[in-house]
């Protein structure tokens, strides 16, 4: 199923489960749940059962770890695209499920040194308690943040929590973010910024975006601007009689955002396609 990803920052995408439940404003689009829902699966909400996988689905980061090894490189893998690696169930069998997959999930990690693991979490303070206690090898630990309320609660407990590497992702982004309280930390290898696509996706300001990727240049972390999402930002030319085009959001300073879909919104930020990775097994902040 994650043979080779879709998702621009990573290679392969892998899910010990499918299913999560709404956290905060950045889930209320979720594309996990709407993709899921439309192939006919119930893995969604507090209440909901999860779908858990069998041996061949485990066995794929197997492979591609031999394939890395073999090609002598490091390959990403994004775990939690369809799930939270570090979620709890209301249901005490369900939890229980949970616990065991994720137990699995740390022995496959441990098992695979030529794939770095990127576990991506809203559930920040969960994360940081079970890697506490937990070792996992190769794993780099993402909190997800889309707003500065967000970033305040949860980073703190990024930079507490016991990683290989940490990053922050920023999607999909709902506000302006100001990272200068993690930012110069040497623990913080990687921000990636993206905006919102699918059906109800919310503009995105590109001052704000540009302020995330002044402060990631300023202390040398590689930044990542993965999309615009489904709105494109343009300036009206100053002319007196000026409108801005059909289906715009008008965010008051001048700039407009025009719905055109995520494909032709594209990522260009400047003229420049910002695409800076960590170097593959390093914990600096080495640019590929």
């Amino acid at each position: 199923m994650g043979e080779r990803s879709k998702i621009e920052w990573t290679d392969h995408t892998f899910n010990p489960w499918h299913g999560c439940c709404k956290v905060s404003p950045g889930c209320d689009h979720c594309y996990a749940e709407r993709q899921s829902k439309r192939s006919g699966e119930n893995y969604w909400g507090p209440a909901a059962p999860r779908r858990f996988f069998g041996q061949k689905h485990w066995d794929e980061p197997l492979v591609w770890n031999k394939r890395a090894a073999a090609a002598g490189r490091v390959d990403r893998v994004f775990c939690g695209s369809m799930c939270d690696v570090f979620e709890s169930h209301e249901n005490a069998l369900v939890d229980w499920e949970l616990t065991e997959a994720r137990r699995r999930l740390w022995r496959l990690i441990n098992e695979t040194p030529n794939l770095r693991w990127l576990l991506l979490t809203k559930r920040s303070a969960a994360a940081e308690y079970i890697l506490s206690r937990t070792f996992v090898a190769h794993a780099w630990l993402g909190v997800s943040v889309e707003d500065q309320c967000r970033a305040d609660v949860r980073l703190p407990f990024l930079l507490k929590a016991a990683a290989a590497g940490w990053f922050i992702s920023i999607e999909p982004m709902l506000g302006p973010v100001d990272l200068s309280e993690w930012i110069d930390s040497p623990l913080i290898n990687w921000v990636i910024v993206g905006g919102e696509s699918g059906p109800g996706a919310r503009p995105v300001h590109p001052d704000w975006v540009r302020a995330v990727r002044d402060q990631c240049l300023g202390a040398g972390v590689p930044f990542f601007f993965k999309q615009w999402g489904e709105w494109r930002p343009y300036r009206l030319a100053p002319e007196p009689r000026s409108r801005p085009f059909a289906g715009s959001h008008d965010w008051g300073d001048g700039v407009y955002s025009q719905r055109v879909g995520k494909k032709r919104a594209g990522n260009v930020l400047d003229g420049v396609i910002w695409d800076q990775v960590p170097a593959s097994g390093l914990l600096g902040r080495t640019e590929s």
